[in-house]
């Protein structure tokens, strides 16, 4: 038997203690008309917050796959401005070492080869090496004996009695020099 809903004009008193009608049909009380009506809307709002959900969901997976194309993107950009900064770098140095091997191919024995030479050939490969450091954002750390002990920049690899307590805490020999790449000690 279906349930339907059926207007009278009775008041909600004479309601109360409705009885079915005479064809069968079952007359509904106002609660049960409010009832109706109210799951009616209850429906109606779940159907609507459940759209609005998806759509949000859509949204958000959305944004997710294009911040991960992004990121591999990005990642893409940083490795290939990595490789050109190193091959920049291989580039520079590989000029100093076409200068090495040109000083190593000379012949010792011929008379024009004064060892003169080969200082001076020496002396001006490593100011182009020293200038291809630097160039590429490298700077020499090499203290003059004298010049107060930084431990920062430099390493102590032994301590040596002074004559004076002002040469205390200070450089008296450097047997290697150090380089400092943008700001980080190498």
């Amino acid at each position: 038997m279906s349930d339907t809903i059926q207007n009278d004009m009775t008041s909600p008193e004479d309601r109360s203690d409705a009885e079915p009608a005479v064809d069968g049909t079952h007359v509904a009380s106002p609660e049960e008309v409010d009832e109706a009506l109210a799951e009616a809307d209850l429906s109606q709002e779940s159907d609507d917050l459940q759209h609005h959900f998806d759509e949000l969901n859509d949204r958000h997976l959305r944004l997710a796959a294009e911040f991960t194309n992004y990121r591999r993107r990005v990642e893409g950009e940083m490795a290939a401005a990595w490789d050109r900064a190193q091959s920049d770098l291989v580039r520079r140095l590989l000029d100093v070492l076409d200068d090495l091997q040109r000083v190593a191919l000379l012949d010792p024995a011929d008379e024009a080869v004064t060892v003169e030479a080969i200082v001076e050939g020496i002396d001006l490969v490593e100011r182009k090496f020293l200038k291809s450091l630097n160039d590429a954002g490298a700077e020499v750390i090499d203290p003059a004996p004298g010049t107060p002990f930084d431990p920062e920049s430099m390493e102590a690899m032994m301590r040596v009695p002074t004559d004076a307590t002002e040469q205390d805490e200070t450089v008296a020999q450097a047997f290697q020099s150090g380089y400092r790449f943008r700001g980080h000690l190498v």
